[in-house]
């Protein structure tokens, strides 16, 4: 064997390494898929758990964990402090649903559209879910949550449908700046269009100013249950996009060379984040920062590879509207601060020092 053959073999890269400028993050074995970061992502799960624990124990009426477990493990339909842990559970389910689901829809938008600051208001969703319900008021006398849940979905879908298919005008489709464009555009209008309906009814306002602060509080099983099959529908479409963000990330030119198809993929990973955002938005209202603040506390963990942002912002999410929940229940008390008010407070000044700290945290 020649010494440059064996320079060459000695130079070649290990099979899963990732080589700089030959296509997305594809990272070997024992590297990155486990040690620190599976082990961060356990510590995630625990503190989710435990923040699950504090949501059914922590309230106007304040229980200690034992009695938690106690109405959990054996229920007495006469005993008082088991009768309000059972009321908190669909709170707390709600708040795990909605927030794995902001979360998710998140860190995916800013993957579709390689935009830091994407949120659900990019492709229109929180105003296409506000007219929606806002309609349903006014023009069917729509007044119960389960009701709300239909028409919100159903808006949302079809402004990011609206968005999307603006954006896919012209000779360089749905690119990220069209995407954002669209969804900005689409925003104005919409939300005027609202407020043509506020300011004429009422009525119609003092209604849906309710269900617009965002919050988890209030809600029934009814309530959860009817959302839970496209939030699972969602979420198993977004989970497995993580390496078509990590392509989509590259740009669209270098996507299309590694053979991605980045109409198709963005079309798919768009149908699930509608899916997400839709369904969490009709559930618990506009809720503010958990899609856009989680994805880029979570980078400095995981690194720009989606295959990890994503569970991790599945996990981190729902810590994050549980836990401004249970301090909207305490914090004016005998009166509760809902939790979209609550992480609008804590999520902002978290988002300001997570950008003025995080140069490397990029997409």
């Amino acid at each position: 064997m020649t010494d440059s053959t064996t320079t060459a073999a000695r130079q070649e890269p290990a099979p899963g390494t990732f080589v700089p400028g030959t296509g997305p993050a594809v990272h070997a074995p024992g590297r990155t898929f486990g040690g620190p970061r599976a082990a961060w992502l356990l510590a995630a799960v625990v503190v989710l758990a435990l923040l699950a624990g504090a949501s059914l124990a922590i309230g106007a009426r304040g229980l200690p964990l034992a009695t938690v477990w106690q109405a959990l493990t054996a229920f007495d339909p006469a005993n008082g402090d088991h009768a309000v842990v059972h009321a908190r559970i669909p709170r707390t389910v709600l708040g795990l649903l909605a927030g794995g689901a902001l979360g998710l829809a998140g860190a995916a938008m800013q993957g579709v559209a390689r935009n830091p600051l994407a949120d659900p208001g990019i492709l229109g969703v929180n105003a296409g879910a506000a007219l929606a319900v806002v309609t349903g008021i006014y023009v069917f006398g729509v007044g119960s949550l389960s009701g709300y849940i239909w028409f919100a979905f159903v808006g949302a879908a079809a402004a990011a449908v609206v968005v999307y298919l603006i954006a896919s005008l012209g000779r360089d489709g749905a690119t990220p700046v069209k995407l954002a464009l669209a969804g900005a555009a689409l925003n104005a209008g919409l939300y005027s269009l609202m407020n043509v309906i506020l300011v004429s009814s009422q009525d119609t306002l003092d209604r849906f100013r309710f269900w617009q602060v965002g919050g988890i509080a209030g809600r029934d099983w009814s309530v959860v249950l009817s959302g839970l099959p496209f939030l699972a529908a969602g979420a198993l479409i977004v989970l497995l996009t993580g390496r078509i963000l990590n392509s989509l990330a590259l740009g669209d030119d270098i996507a299309r060379g590694l053979g991605q198809r980045v109409g198709l993929a963005r079309a798919v990973t768009a149908l699930g984040i509608v899916l997400l955002c839709g369904s969490a938005t009709a559930l618990a209202g506009p809720v503010a920062f958990v899609g856009l603040v989680i994805p880029h506390a979570v980078r400095f963990l995981t690194g720009p590879d989606y295959r990890w942002i994503l569970p991790f912002s599945l996990v981190l999410a729902p810590a994050l509207l549980l836990g401004a929940d249970i301090i909207g229940r305490v914090v004016l008390l005998p009166g509760e601060v809902p939790a979209g008010i609550m992480t609008a407070l804590v999520g902002a000044p978290v988002f300001v020092w997570l950008i003025r700290r995080g140069k490397g945290a990029g997409l």
